[in-house]
């Protein structure tokens, strides 16, 4: 397909619809990699041996580094062209994947992790800045992004499903390995069916104003999640305030530089602001509540990785549905009013998740995430559409990677900042309620989190271990109530956003 295709707005084909699978795969499985590794750490610890410092790097350096390098490789992306900057990611990709599969030495796999970080922030911009080359139809795009929505969904719901599968054939390394037969047809795939789109006017990336972005984004990160631990306060503090710091070197550079990285001054146009705030609020919410409920169907009641993802699995399904219907009903109503009825919704899932108990609360809990899952699918089909349509073509790539950037900094700061809190309720309510007799190591084990009170009622006769999960199971609901009720006023506070911001964006009809 030519640029002059493109140029003459002409409807997209089987050829390009073919070309839109390649451009979801990767969307889809970069996502599931944030939380399939979650489930093999166990399994991964037993055999490295890690510290719990390299454990920690090893789970969390891929989401700081891909959501780091987003905004800098769309804008890479925009000059040498992203078919180009997708199939190098693809290669990269399999190949490092396949050398963590096959590495002993914890180091040396937080090495490839931060590296697949990187191959993964090479592809996402490029698959929404390749959609927008391959459909100049304004209704297929809406199409196309919802379905690409809807992918990433997709991955983030069959991470644990997939995992745990994983788990119960192989070992800890097919976690790695399964990227590899995706990453070679996305690169076979890409060479066949989509444009080598690029814009030739524009400039070289200012390599300082990645520098600034990363010394921006990774401490913010980093800090927010250090915020839930003991004896890190300071350490947290000092890494947040770093990276504002960094952050507003970053702003006043990009305002002077004749071809800044990133045009912050898109944030003054309203739609583009609007939508990214409500992009970023709606997965703060989602993302914290999201790890709770998983744990819950684990560590509460009981279930296999696999049986876990499979209880989660109607709703990413549901959520696939409403994501590919979104763009379809923003040809007839305004989006603005779409994304706040899906933020309204999700607020009836998470009041219902606030009823849930550590007793026979399977049923609410299933049915409160498949409200709130699929809830959540205009916002993020429909605000992506907004920000990139919001800039003109040849800066689709960089508005690309900043929407992705909301989408993957708000997961983090969710998890880190409420699952954080749930952590804390857990220790407040279980202090006193731990039965006595108990070793000193258990008491720690058990006071500081469930997974600890579960791993050390292992050790223990059959009547004292039940004495100490029923108190811990009834903190950590607890601690589940509270962050699905911050979690309702944060998707409220968006939904009004949403209504203040967007409601002047007529329907693409």
């Amino acid at each position: 397909m030519s640029s002059a295709d493109i140029e003459d707005g002409r409807r997209a084909g089987p050829k390009q619809w073919f070309g839109l699978v390649v451009l979801v795969l990767p969307a889809m499985l970069l996502f599931m990699m944030l939380t399939i590794l979650f489930l093999a750490i166990p399994q991964l610890s037993a055999e490295l041996r890690p510290t719990s410092t390299q454990t920690l790097w090893i789970i969390d350096i891929y989401g700081f580094l891909m959501a780091g390098l987003l905004v800098t490789m769309g804008t890479l992306g925009d000059r040498i062209g992203h078919r180009r900057l997708l199939i190098a990611g693809a290669i990269v990709f399999a190949l490092v994947s396949l050398a963590a599969a096959n590495t002993s030495d914890p180091a040396l796999l937080i090495l490839w992790r931060a590296v697949l970080g990187v191959a993964a922030a090479t592809q996402m911009p490029a698959t929404l800045g390749l959609i927008f080359a391959t459909f100049a139809d304004a209704r297929q795009r809406g199409v196309a992004v919802g379905v690409w929505s809807g992918g990433i969904s997709v991955g983030t719901g069959l991470g644990p499903v997939l995992g745990g599968a994983l788990l119960d054939t192989f070992s800890w390394r097919a976690a790695f390995l399964v990227a590899v037969p995706v990453m070679v047809a996305v690169a076979i795939g890409a060479l066949l069916l989509l444009p080598d789109n690029r814009n030739p006017a524009a400039g070289r990336p200012d390599l300082f104003s990645v520098a600034l972005s990363l010394a921006t984004l990774l401490p913010i990160v980093y800090g927010v999640k250090e915020l839930g631990k003991d004896g890190t306060l300071a350490t947290a503090l000092v890494s947040v305030v770093a990276g504002v710091g960094f952050g507003a070197w970053f702003v006043l550079r990009q305002l002077r530089l004749p071809e800044p990285l990133l045009d912050v001054r898109l944030f003054a146009h309203r739609a583009v602001s609007g939508a990214l705030g409500v992009f970023l609020l709606a997965a703060i919410a989602l993302g914290g509540v999201y790890l709770l409920v998983t744990q819950y169907l684990q560590l509460v009641e009981g279930l296999s990785p696999l049986q876990a993802g499979l209880w989660v699995l109607p709703g990413a399904a549901l959520l696939v549905l409403v994501s590919t219907v979104s763009p379809i009903l923003v040809r007839r109503f305004r989006p603005g009013y779409l994304i706040a009825a899906g933020l309204a919704v999700q607020v009836i899932g998470y009041l219902m998740l606030t009823q849930v108990g550590a007793v026979g609360g399977l049923p609410l809990l299933v049915a409160g995430f498949m409200v709130l899952y699929p809830a959540v699918a205009p916002s993020m089909a429909l605000t992506t559409n907004l920000v990139v349509g919001s800039v003109p073509p040849q800066k689709a790539g960089a508005a690309s990677g900043l929407a992705t950037t909301c989408s993957d900094l708000g997961i983090s700061l969710g998890i880190a900042v409420i699952g954080s809190i749930g952590a804390a309720v857990y220790r407040t309510r279980i202090s006193g309620e731990l039965p006595g007799g108990l070793p000193p190591e258990a008491v720690a084990a058990g006071s500081d989190s469930l997974d600890g009170a579960v791993s050390a009622a292992r050790g223990l006769p059959g009547e004292l271990a039940a004495q100490v999960l029923a108190p811990a199971r009834e903190a950590f609901a607890a601690g589940l109530n509270v962050a699905a009720v911050i979690a309702a006023v944060i998707a409220g506070g968006a939904a009004i956003l949403a209504l203040l911001q967007l409601r002047h964006i007529p329907p693409t009809g």
